[in-house]
C-alpha cells in the first residue's frame, strides 16, 4: 500500500533527510586514503546523533551499524569494518536518519583520492541518471518514466543498471511502497501522485549488471567484478515536479 504524506509530514522527513545529506557532506573530507570504513561509520553515527537523529540503518534486519560502506566492486551493503581506503578506491556511503518519526536517505559514491578516467566516468554518469530520473518526477507521470529514463543515460555511456535492486517509497518505515526499478519502459507503472516520497537509487556498474551477495548475508557486489556506483535521493512528488528533500541544510558544515 502506497501510503500518501501530507505536507506536514514531507516537512519532518525533509528534517530527516536534510541531517542525512549534512552527515555526507561532513563525511567528505574524511574520505581519504588510510582511513577505515569502520571510523567512517563512528563519524557519521556521532554526527547523526549529535544533530537530534538516529541513525536508521542501526539494528534494521539485524544490521549492526550507522552506514553502509561499499568499495570498488561493492554495490550497495558494505559492512563498515577495518578495511583502509587506498588512493584510487571509490567508496559509496548510504545513510538514513530516524527523527520526529520519520525517515530519510539517500547515498553517494566518494572518490579516494585521484582515479583513473573511468572510474571518475561512472561516478558521473550514475550521478546524472540520479538527477535524470528525478525529473520524470511529477504528479501524473508514472513510475517507469523515472525507471526509463535512469536506464536510459546510464546504458548510453555504456554502463549497465543493477537489476535485482531497487529504489523504494519512505516514510514512518524505510522501506514502503512502491518499489522502484532503474530500469524499465516510459508510460507504465505506478501513477505518481502529490503526497508520494520516493528514495530513488540508481546502482550501477561498469560491467555486467548482475550481482552477488557474499557469505556475510549483506555486501552485495557486481558478479564480474567490475566498479560499481550508488547515489540516491529522497524525493517528494508535487503538482509542480520533483522536490529534492535529501538536500544539505544551512546548519553550515
Amino acid at each position: 500500500m502506497i501510503r500518501l504524506k501530507t505536507p506536514t509530514e514531507v516537512e519532518e522527513i525533509r528534517r530527516s533527510a536534510g541531517l542525512v545529506a549534512d552527515t555526507l557532506e561532513y563525511l567528505g573530507p574524511h574520505v581519504q586514503p588510510g582511513v577505515t570504513t569502520r571510523e567512517l561509520d563512528r563519524l557519521a553515527e556521532a554526527f547523526i546523533r549529535q544533530n537530534g537523529g538516529v541513525p536508521s540503518f542501526l539494528g534494521y534486519r539485524g544490521y549492526k551499524y550507522s552506514i553502509c560502506a561499499s568499495v570498488n566492486d561493492e554495490v550497495v551493503h558494505g559492512l563498515p569494518g577495518p578495511r583502509a581506503l587506498k588512493e584510487g578506491d571509490v567508496i559509496s556511503i548510504d545513510v538514513g536518519v530516524y527523527r520526529n518519526g520519520f525517515h530519510g536517505d539517500a547515498a553517494r559514491t566518494f572518490p579516494v583520492g585521484p582515479i583513473r578516467l573511468d572510474a571518475q566516468k561512472l561516478l558521473d554518469v550514475t550521478r546524472e541518471s540520479l538527477m535524470r530520473g528525478v525529473a520524470q518526477v511529477k504528479s501524473g507521470a508514472r513510475l517507469g518514466d523515472v525507471s526509463a529514463a535512469i536506464q536510459a543515460h546510464a546504458e548510453h555511456h555504456g554502463f549497465s543498471v543493477v537489476r535485482s535492486l531497487v529504489g523504494h517509497g519512505i516514510g514512518r518505515d524505510l522501506h514502503e511502497d512502491p518499489q522502484i526499478p532503474n530500469f524499465g519502459r516510459a508510460g507504465v507503472g505506478v501513477v505518481l501522485k502529490t503526497g508520494m516520497v520516493l528514495a530513488i537509487e540508481p546502482m550501477v556498474n561498469a560491467g555486467g549488471w548482475e550481482v552477488e551477495t557474499l557469505e556475510d548475508g549483506w555486501t552485495v557486489v557486481s558478479a564480474d567484478s567490475s566498479l560499481a556506483a550508488h547515489f540516491e535521493h529522497t524525493v517528494a512528488v508535487t503538482e509542480d515536479g520533483p522536490d529534492i528533500l535529501s538536500l544539505p541544510t544551512t546548519r553550515g558544515r
